[in-house]
């Protein structure tokens, strides 16, 4: 299979970035299935259901989200009757959150797709331990005869949980990947048990900016420690951010793993496949 990740999409610019570059992509790469984290998707903060059918439209198959969760309080409800938007799954059994943390996709030619979404812990909010958050989803839909593929978004402050992620579910996922920090990290790599692996596939946002926000206010925070002006998203052209990966049709594991950048500011590396489907 050829699947695709997308880094955190931020604001407007991340949005019209991913409608005017996904559509070629999902072409050029003969993408199979496409998963796009889009906690940041609404107005930087959160997701509401018309930046969803955005970017549903745009090509995306599943929207994956983090700590911004429930930012746009429609989110609630919305999340609970669409399916392709998975939020974290590490919630505590007691809080009750809405939606789902993890979904058994349809693919094309019959196949399928699990994809999980997890909240890591340093430096982030206090949830449930996301190792055994997700290492039940494996248990319970094996690589290679439950599922086809399975995708593992990270949603991490840290890249050492990332990477120790990666490693947790090297032989048991077709990838793995890293969310929230928005900077796209420059060691894509299949991992020895055959996961592909990138420490945060970017952010898919106006670079031209701190983390996909508009710099200003942001280095004026940083620069004289007081409160001042609320957050905007940068509004500059978007640079789009991901990884591309290729798997075994027997297995379902990575056979190759490949950056994406296109759009904007960033060098562009958009992955050549064997064979290009005009």
């Amino acid at each position: 299979m050829r699947l695709a990740f997308f880094g955190d999409v931020i604001g407007r610019a991340g949005r019209e970035g991913l409608a005017t570059h996904l559509p070629r992509l999902r072409r050029t790469l003969a993408l199979d299935f496409v998963v796009v984290n889009a906690e940041n998707a609404a107005a930087g903060f959160g997701i509401t259901p018309k930046t969803a059918e955005e970017l549903f439209d745009a090509g995306a198959d599943c929207l994956t989200l983090g700590n911004h969760s429930w930012d746009q309080r429609e989110a609630l409800t919305y999340i609970d009757r669409e399916p392709r938007l998975l939020r974290p799954l590490n919630y505590p059994r007691l809080s009750h959150a809405p939606g789902r943390g993890a979904w058994m996709f349809d693919a094309p030619g019959g196949r399928r797709v699990l994809v999980m979404n997890a909240l890591g812990r340093v430096h982030m909010d206090s949830l449930d331990d996301p190792f055994s958050a997700v290492d039940a989803q494996l248990e319970a839909c094996p690589l290679g005869t439950a599922a086809d593929a399975v995708i593992v978004d990270i949603h991490c402050e840290a890249t050492s949980e990332k990477m120790a992620m990666g490693h947790f579910c090297d032989g048991r996922a077709s990838l793995v990947v890293g969310t929230h920090t928005h900077v796209p990290t420059a060691d894509t790599q299949v991992l020895p048990g055959g996961t592909a692996y990138q420490t945060d596939a970017g952010g898919c946002c106006d670079y031209d900016s701190v983390i996909g926000m508009a710099k200003e206010e942001a280095v004026r925070r940083f620069a004289t420690r007081l409160p001042g002006a609320r957050h905007q998203p940068a509004s500059g052209p978007a640079t789009v951010c991901g990884v591309y990966v290729e798997t075994d049709a027997l297995t379902g594991l990575a056979v190759r793993a490949e950056p994406i950048r296109i759009g904007g500011r960033l060098a562009a590396h958009v992955p050549e496949p064997e064979q290009v489907v005009a």
